[in-house]
Formats: structure tokens, C-alpha cells, sequence
């Protein structure tokens, strides 16, 4: 039996090879492409009218999202002091709840805006009728923020 001195690889050769070559450089360019398109005709404002942004629209978008989200939370931590001063403590605590519940967003401004109730209730109240408004409303920090405004 005789060997045959030229080595037989495929390495190389054939249509086969060439074609998972070519798929290799091509479909990492075509999936990114076609992410990237899919992210920018998302409606990720949350306005219906807006259904499709252009690309250079995207961090607009979410500079002017972020800066509602800021402006909301101010808004409300006004609203709730203004009513504190014109009715009592607990009207400002349920409406903080409520707000809370209508806009999950507002959830993570709830310990602060709860403190900054508990502090003014003691400017206004006093801090023994200020600690009888105390609920859990998001958790204890309208009572905490009593106990700082009153230590």
C-alpha cells in the first residue's frame, strides 16, 4: 500500500468553506444593523404620536424623559406641601400614596418627599400632633421625618 506524499485537507477549499467564511463576516454586521433599527422605530417616549424616532432623536428623547421624571417628583413634593399647609398631614400622605400607585416612577422619590411631609408637619403641627398623621406610606419615613425635624 502506498501513501501519497501531498497531504489531503480540506482546510480551504470547496464552496462549503468559502460560504461559512463569508456568513461569518456577514451575519454579526446584519444582526447589529437590524437591533439597531429595531431599538430606533420602538415608541420608547410613551407617546403614542410619536410612534417612530430617527436615530439621532434617541438621546434626546431620553435627556427629555429623565428631566419630566425629575420635574414630576418636584411638582408633586410641592403640591403635597401646599396641601399639608391648607388641610392636615394624612390629606398629603394618601394623595402621596395615591400618586405613587398612579405613577410607579414616583416610587423611588417616595422616602423623600414622605421625610420632607414628616418635617414640615413638625413646622406646622408641632411634633406630638405631627407623630398622630404617622402611617406606613411608604414605609416609616414620614414618622422619621418627624423624628429628624423634632432631634
Amino acid at each position: 500500500m502506498k501513501h501519497s506524499t501531498t497531504p489531503h485537507t480540506r482546510r480551504g477549499r470547496g464552496p462549503a468553506r468559502r460560504i461559512g467564511r463569508s456568513l461569518a463576516l456577514v451575519l454579526p454586521v446584519v444582526l447589529v444593523l437590524s437591533g439597531t433599527l429595531a431599538v430606533t422605530h420602538v415608541n420608547w417616549s410613551g407617546n403614542p404620536e410619536n410612534s417612530v424616532l430617527a436615530a439621532s432623536d434617541v438621546s434626546a428623547a431620553g435627556a427629555s424623559t429623565r428631566a419630566d421624571r425629575k420635574a414630576a417628583h418636584e411638582v408633586l413634593r410641592d403640591q403635597l406641601l401646599t396641601e399639608l399647609q391648607r388641610e392636615d398631614p394624612g390629606v398629603a400622605l394618601t394623595h402621596l400614596q395615591q400618586a405613587v400607585d398612579e405613577r410607579p416612577s414616583l416610587a423611588r422619590h417616595c422616602v423623600s418627599l414622605a421625610r420632607a411631609l414628616g418635617r414640615a408637619a413638625v413646622a406646622a403641627y408641632g411634633p406630638t400632633r405631627a407623630q398622630s398623621y404617622a402611617r406606613p406610606v411608604c414605609d416609616t419615613s414620614f414618622a422619621s421625618g418627624v423624628l429628624a425635624a423634632n432631634g
